[in-house]
């Protein structure tokens, strides 16, 4: 047995239901291993599970996280790619009713590990896989952009919609980042956007064709669903591809009939387990995020910084909408 602080939410809503328990932690199975967390990238996915609303619903009471950086402590029977003292990342993919990274210590999947990159912090390691996985498939693996292309990116300012902006950038792509105000233009345009266009203030479409001089967007990456869907078709041109990978609209999203037909658009449920639980096309993902990495290509970008201990505030900080980049958790181990 081993002893851990883990965070757990016993009732669903908000940042306040979530509370740090102690915990003893079962040896791990077969093809598991026990990991001491040193850092934790938080992710919009796990704000969604805590709250309800999210792929599935949560088992009370239950844990939460996808992504870590840490050291193996031990090893399950069948584990034989990973020693004790590996340092390894923790990529999304499992079900958070089955396991969880926001603790000191996690007993996790073998398939849900891969190595630490070289020459990157732990508070950039364990803001690497999820956002990068997640843009990767759908850009890259799925939807084949290419050179010259234009990409809408709406909310460019989460750590997934940078990630969009540097692979975009990385493959010949015109990133064009959408978000709601002005106070986070600036920004995207310093972390690699072409174009931003503030939501608030202008019209998506209108500002598109002047991007496009008339020709609309070929690829849009959309974590928000909702009406809006409406003025992104709007903004496409013919046989676009449009990839919703969230539902961060609270409201319903109205199929865009006539744009569909009169641009043959191809609308794209997806989600990073798509990728995460193929073995194959993770292998590929992970080989180029690492080339990526290295070349300096892909440089995750920390929000800000929290400990274990204050992981509701963490939680508040992501619900208020005023992060450029990823919310990062460290431990005690750090």
């Amino acid at each position: 047995m081993s002893m851990s602080k883990v965070a757990r939410f016993h009732q669903m809503g908000g940042p306040e239901v979530l509370q740090l328990d102690e915990m003893d932690l079962a040896a791990p199975q077969a093809d598991e291993v026990l990991v001491e967390v040193n850092t934790i990238g938080l992710n919009r996915a796990e704000v969604m599970f805590r709250n309800g609303q999210y792929l599935e619903t949560p088992q009370l009471p239950a844990r939460l996280g996808y992504e870590a950086s840490g050291i193996i402590e031990q090893v399950g029977p069948n584990v034989s790619q990973f020693s004790i003292g590996d340092k390894v990342n923790v990529i999304p993919a499992f079900s958070m009713n089955q396991y969880g990274t926001y603790a000191e210590k996690a007993l996790l999947p073998i398939h849900a590990l891969v190595r630490q990159p070289a020459n990157i912090s732990d508070e950039e390691a364990a803001a690497v896989w999820m956002q990068y996985l997640t843009a990767w498939g759908a850009l890259i693996d799925i939807g084949q952009l290419t050179e010259g292309q234009t990409l809408l990116i709406p909310a460019a300012s989460s750590s997934v919609g940078l990630a969009a902006i540097q692979i975009a950038n990385q493959a010949g792509a015109i990133p064009v980042a959408i978000t709601r105000s002005a106070d986070k233009k600036e920004l995207l345009l310093k972390h690699g956007a072409k174009h931003v266009i503030v939501s608030e203030s202008q019209q998506i479409a209108e500002q598109v064709t002047l991007i496009t001089g008339g020709k609309g967007a070929d690829m849009v990456f959309d974590p928000v669903a909702g009406p809006a869907l409406n003025e992104l078709a709007d903004a496409c041109g013919q046989f676009a591809q449009i990839f919703v990978y969230g539902a961060l609209s609270t409201e319903s999203s109205p199929f865009p009939l006539f744009a569909a037909l009169g641009k043959g658009l191809t609308f794209r449920g997806y989600t990073l387990f798509e990728i995460s639980q193929d073995a194959k096309r993770l292998q590929r993902g992970v080989e180029f995020i690492e080339k990526g990495l290295a070349a300096g290509h892909l440089k995750p970008i920390i929000a800000k910084t929290f400990s274990l201990d204050d992981i509701v505030a963490a939680h508040q900080y992501m619900e208020s909408n005023q992060q450029v980049g990823k919310i990062i958790v460290t431990t005690s181990n750090i």
